[in-house]
C-alpha cells in the first residue's frame, strides 16, 4: 500500500515522503497514528499543491531577507557605552545592545541570536557586524560604538 507520511519518521521516512508499506502495517500503525494517509490520487493532488505552495512561501521569504539585507548594508547604529579611566570603553557591547539599538535607531526588529559577532566589541569605533536573516543570506550592519 503506498502511503503519505504526514510526519517525520525515524525508519520510516520524512514528512511528505511516499513510501510503500505492507496493508497490514499501513492500516494498523500508520494510519490509526497518523502518520501518514494513504496514497490517493486527491491526497496526491493536495499534496503536489502543498509543495508549490510551500516553495512560493520559501522563495518570498528568501527575497525578503535579501531586500532587508540590502537595506541594512546601507545603514547604522550608534552604541553608548561608559568610558573608563583613561578614555578606554567600559564593558563590551551585546547582541542585545545592538538590536535594541536597531530597533530604537532604525525601526527594524532584529532577533539578537541572528547577530554574529567574531570578537566583544570592547573599544570605542566603527565596526561591520555580520546578520543571519536566513539560511543563505548574511547582512551587514555598520555599528558605530561611542562614548556616553
Amino acid at each position: 500500500m503506498k502511503i503519505i507520511l504526514l510526519q517525520d519518521e525515524k525508519k520510516l521516512g520524512k514528512k511528505g515522503d511516499i513510501i510503500e508499506a505492507s496493508d497490514g502495517y499501513a492500516r494498523n500503525y500508520i494510519l490509526p497514528k497518523k502518520i501518514g494517509v494513504e496514497a490517493t490520487s486527491a491526497n496526491l493532488n493536495d499534496l503536489k499543491l502543498k509543495k508549490s505552495n510551500d516553495a512560493k512561501v520559501a522563495q518570498e521569504q528568501l527575497d525578503a531577507a535579501k531586500a532587508l539585507a540590502a537595506e541594512l548594508n546601507e545603514k547604522s547604529v550608534t552604541v553608548k557605552i561608559k568610558a573608563g579611566t583613561g578614555g578606554r570603553a567600559f564593558g563590551s557591547v551585546s547582541t542585545k545592545e545592538i538590536a535594541a539599538a536597531a530597533k530604537e535607531q532604525l525601526g527594524i526588529e532584529i532577533d539578537k541570536k541572528k547577530i554574529v559577532l567574531a570578537d566583544a566589541l570592547k573599544n570605542f569605533g566603527s565596526y561591520d557586524v555580520s546578520i543571519k536573516l536566513h539560511p543563505q543570506v548574511t547582512g551587514q550592519l555598520n555599528v558605530k560604538v561611542v562614548e556616553e
